[in-house]
């Protein structure tokens, strides 16, 4: 069972010791090994994992991921079987769940949260479930000691980034880019703009995703941040037929770029 606050006390303790932050993506299902990735990923170096629940229409997700979910979804996952496995994973790092609000409503608030935690994970981003809707949702959560971390885009205003940031938990989501998740050749310069806007109005990890390709644009998005989240690009070599051990590998290029700064 995951502690409560036991995302954000671990991300803290990484980040203030000198590290940057890494969060590697799976989608949950993808294949039988599928835990096999988050166990390889944790063991590459990283501090916290991010664990995809797929939805049939997803809004934010990109075509790598859509693709990912589709072919998880095709293969028979859903919230129950990705929560029932992680139960067994024990990557010794904290999970956090990636999913949209339907799959969660229909499950049902509490007993979501109730049994995420129960099997080890941390926290949870729900991208379509605004921070003014959080009031049924919330409550449930917190019970539970499940985080719920809060995404800012380049388009959020100063009063409300700083609103957000003061209601999210665990960490908070830096989106790089206006659209949708994906690999990019080159970084947006509006991810520099929103690290910077992010760490001037609060302590809390400050992770910035979408678009990182490669370990090099990984160096710069945490160049003003606190870490990377690095998703579609491990999606597309697995999508691809990439084993554990190669995702884990890749995760580890990542991992050693971050410490060499």
């Amino acid at each position: 069972m995951a502690e409560p606050g036991r995302l954000e006390a671990h991300l803290r303790a990484r980040r203030d010791a000198g590290r940057k932050l890494l969060v590697p993506y799976m989608t949950g299902g993808l294949g039988t090994d599928w835990a096999e990735v988050v166990r390889a990923y944790a063991a590459a170096g990283a501090d916290a994992i991010e664990v995809g629940i797929p939805f049939s229409d997803p809004v934010m997700d990109g075509p790598t991921i859509q693709e990912a979910s589709e072919a998880a979804l095709e293969q028979g996952a859903d919230l129950g079987s990705i929560i029932t496995t992680l139960r067994d994973v024990d990557a010794g790092v904290p999970l956090v769940v990636m999913t949209y609000v339907n799959l969660v409503f229909h499950a049902g608030y509490e007993r979501f949260a109730a049994e995420a935690v129960a099997a080890g994970v941390s926290g949870v981003i729900l991208p379509d479930l605004p921070m003014e809707e959080l009031g049924e949702w919330e409550p449930h959560a917190r019970a539970a000691g499940l985080a719920t971390v809060q995404l800012a885009s380049p388009l959020t205003p100063d009063d409300r980034l700083a609103t957000l940031c003061e209601r999210s938990e665990g960490f908070v989501y830096g989106v790089n880019l206006l659209g949708l998740t994906g690999e990019r050749n080159e970084l947006a310069g509006s991810s520099m703009v929103l690290a910077k806007r992010l760490k001037a109005v609060t302590d809390l990890p400050a992770v910035m995703g979408f678009g990182i390709a490669t370990p090099e644009q990984a160096v710069r998005a945490a160049a003003h941040s606190d870490g990377v989240v690095v998703a579609s690009t491990l999606m597309r070599e697995r999508l691809d037929g990439a084993t554990p051990e190669q995702l884990g590998e890749r995760v580890a290029a990542f991992r050693a770029a971050l410490d060499a700064g």
